[in-house]
């Protein structure tokens, strides 16, 4: 790819400024250029302060933009939080979904998705604090949208088709909370490019409601092959 091919992929995931004055590129490209930005800035901000010492002025300040723009692309601070968080949503289920494992055994299709889960959390200390640990902090809709997320995170993880005459709800919401803890652990405690090192616990922690114990300490020794 051209460097000005590279330099406009950039510019339009807000990874860079518009350059001033006239530039003669496109509204739209602009206006998109710009709503990254502030995305970006207030992943950034959040990762580093937390939600509740976030402030608008702090956003703005991070992604180079005046308030009056932010209030161009959103309501406030909560919607542009909401607006990042999809976007990361989007991403991480993404890479799950994308994982290799189609038409595998369900033990292998979760591994996979589970080694997808941990990789796409490993690349960014910030993405993953903004999307595990600041929404509960957050509360209100922010932790609601995060709830909803995790629904996704353990639907993409259950047996297909789900065995009958169990509560899938009540086993979906024990193995998401347990994910979420170990991922949180480690995030804190040595930082995001060890979290795939959490993969056969995690593999284990997601066959075993479904499995034997030894069946599924067996599945988790794969996954640390």
């Amino acid at each position: 790819m051209s460097e000005r091919g590279t330099e406009t992929e950039a510019l339009s995931r807000g990874e860079a400024r518009l350059p001033p004055g006239r530039h003669g590129l496109p509204r739209d490209f602009v206006a998109e250029n710009q709503r990254q930005r502030l995305l970006n800035g207030v992943v950034e901000t959040v990762a580093e302060r937390g939600y509740n010492a976030t402030t608008i002025a702090r956003i703005t300040a991070a992604a180079k933009i005046s308030r009056r723009t932010f209030y161009e692309h959103f309501e406030g601070k909560q919607d542009c939080f909401l607006a990042a968080y999809a976007m990361i949503e989007r991403h991480v289920l993404d890479e799950m979904l994308a994982a290799p494992g189609a038409g595998e055994p369900w033990p292998d299709r979760v591994r996979a998705r589970l080694a997808a889960l941990l990789d796409a959390l490993s690349r960014d200390a910030a993405v993953s604090r903004c999307f595990l640990i600041e929404p509960l902090a957050a509360g209100g809709e922010v932790a609601a949208r995060y709830r909803e997320a995790m629904g996704r995170i353990a639907a993409a993880l259950r047996p297909e088709p789900a065995p009958t005459g169990l509560d899938m709800e009540i086993r979906d919401q024990a193995l998401i909370g347990g994910i979420a803890t170990l991922i949180v652990r480690r995030l804190t405690a040595a930082g995001p490019a060890r979290l795939p090192e959490l993969l056969p616990d995690l593999t284990e922690l997601a066959l075993a409601p479904y499995m034997t114990r030894a069946e599924a300490r067996q599945q988790a020794l794969a996954a640390a092959a």
